[in-house]
């Protein structure tokens, strides 16, 4: 499951010493900021959000296999202006830096290979793989979030199926209205134009 600190639990700077002796770091009282967040050492994938960390639980062969399908099919295709990228963080604003699964950036976002972050301005298409630990935040709490920050498209991959295959909820962005709206739902292939043409077999997951 899914551990979130906040600062009404741990309101002591000391580190929280756990039973087997190691330490969780103690937020600070108006909880952490991107600037906080890269200074930490935490586990790898944990995410900022609402100025609380969130670590991530050990994934399912679904999660790692839907993620290498979508950004091996995202790349067939590429626009030169664009690169693909996964499980990058990406700073939403002062207290929220979440981990996308798969994205889409600007290659002029694109700086060097030390690089561990992306501008949420940078970024064109942001795809979340639920998770069992993390259903809520993939498909309300990070969408709403995303939509906020102007990203124009969202993509939502559930398992589904007797064969435990993806499926793909496609969305855009209203820019009016700063949410999101439907675009389709996919089973076994993601055909589209938009944001670039795109055509991806969602049955080869069976092959990888």
């Amino acid at each position: 499951m899914e551990e979130t600190l906040t600062a009404e639990e741990l309101p002591d700077r000391s580190p929280y010493r756990q039973p087997d002796g190691s330490s969780w770091p103690v937020p600070p009282p108006d909880g952490y900021t991107v600037d906080d967040f890269f200074t930490l050492d935490l586990p790898p994938h944990t995410e900022l959000i609402d100025g609380s960390l969130v670590f991530v639980s050990p994934q399912r062969a679904f999660h790692t296999l839907t993620m290498c399908l979508l950004e091996q099919g995202l790349r067939q295709h590429l626009p030169n202006g664009l690169r693909v990228r996964r499980e990058m963080a990406m700073v939403l604003g002062k207290r929220n830096v979440p981990e996308p699964d798969v994205v889409v950036v600007k290659a002029e976002a694109v700086k060097s290979q030390r690089q561990n972050r992306y501008q949420a301005t940078d970024v064109l298409l942001a795809v979340e793989v639920v998770s069992p630990d993390s259903e809520d935040r993939d498909r309300d709490t990070k969408p709403h979030k995303y939509a906020a920050a102007g990203i124009k498209h969202f993509w939502l991959v559930e398992m589904t199926g007797e064969r435990d295959r993806p499926m793909v909820i496609t969305y855009e962005l209203d820019p009016v209205n700063k949410t999101y709206v439907p675009t389709g739902v996919h089973h076994d292939r993601l055909k589209l134009s938009a944001p670039y043409d795109i055509d991806i077999d969602l049955t080869a997951i069976d092959e990888l």
